[in-house]
């Protein structure tokens, strides 16, 4: 029961996630009074499979977030991953090789964010600071700047089942997300990998007091960041059949937006799946709702911006409040 001010405030402490779900109905309610096409089924398709794509960066995002790292360089491991299954399905490979090649090679360069970190003991910041500007290198100087296109005989099955169309506009995009989201959070809350990650950002020592190898778990989830963006990567070449070099930049800032308006907190040992989901849905309609309302385009990130500052503050005033 919240009897008084004080519990209501300890109850948010632990459900930092009402916030998200609050803004989001109240986002959704502004922009459907406010653009006229916002509650059409083209334009909630539309915000589907922006929300999917940049959710799935974001689940990532948010378990590595809550066990203390973070990892910059998941938009240039999406266009890496993209860029890889592009030239092998170019090269004539089967789409499955090509897709798991792209996955494997995002793997990889979660682990070496992950060793690099733990090892050398550098903050992840930095780490995946270097290697978001090295993929991205890399891939403007592979491709000289110039986007690669594919051209199929007819959808091939693989990109139906990554990022096909259902339901008229709707896409298979939007699934995997939820489907993935969903696991993660049953990880998370009810398994005790779930309670070793959040011991671990919560207080490291403590955790490795008690036996958690806390290392481990940081690569793990590093890893795990890194696959998630790289099928991203996948579904979104699906979608377009195309990939340019700058595929996925500035993406990692927007999933830590949305995993932090979700609740999900700077210093770890706090957040979950849900608050993210809500906080994807709040970034999505943000950019779609905006340019529908008649709003400058450039007016995305200054709002998105905002809503983070705000997030920040209250989660930190409610956690003050609560414990005192």
């Amino acid at each position: 029961m919240l009897s008084s001010p004080r519990s209501l405030f300890f109850w948010l402490r632990y459900h930092p996630e009402f916030g998200a779900i609050v803004g989001t109905v109240v986002v959704f309610i502004g922009f459907s009074l406010t653009a006229t096409r916002f509650l059409t089924a083209d334009s909630l398709a539309s915000i589907l499979t922006v929300v999917a794509e940049l959710g799935i960066v974001s689940a990532g995002i948010t378990f590595l977030m809550i066990c203390g790292e973070f990892d910059l360089s998941v938009g240039s491991v999406l266009g890496t991953s993209a860029m890889i299954f592009a030239l092998t399905s170019k090269a004539g490979w089967p789409p499955f090789v090509g897709f798991l090649v792209a996955l494997v090679a995002s793997a990889f360069i979660g682990l070496l964010n992950g060793v690099v970190t733990v090892k050398a003991g550098i903050p992840s910041f930095i780490t995946t600071l270097g290697t978001m500007m090295f993929w991205r290198g890399i891939l403007l100087a592979v491709t000289g700047g110039f986007p690669v296109t594919y051209f199929p005989k007819g959808l091939p099955f693989l990109f139906f089942v990554l990022n096909g169309c259902i339901a008229g506009q709707f896409r298979v995009s939007a699934l995997w997300f939820l489907g993935l989201a969903g696991l993660l959070n049953i990880v998370l809350t009810k398994t005790r990998y779930g309670n070793a990650v959040y011991a671990t950002g919560g207080n490291r020592e403590a955790a490795r007091m008690l036996g958690i190898a806390t290392n481990r778990v940081k690569i793990i989830n590093f890893v795990i960041s890194a696959m998630l963006a790289g099928l991203a990567g996948c579904i979104q070449f699906a979608r377009f059949f195309s990939v340019d070099p700058m595929r996925g930049f500035g993406l990692e800032l927007e999933a830590i937006a949305a995993a932090v308006i979700g609740g999900t907190h700077l210093s770890g040992g706090a957040g979950n799946l849900v608050g993210t989901i809500f906080g994807v849905f709040l970034v999505g309609m943000v950019r779609s709702g905006l340019v529908q309302a008649g709003a400058p385009a450039y007016w995305y990130q200054a709002f998105v911006g905002l809503i983070v500052v705000i997030a920040v503050i209250l989660n930190t005033s409610l956690r003050r409040w609560a414990l005192r």
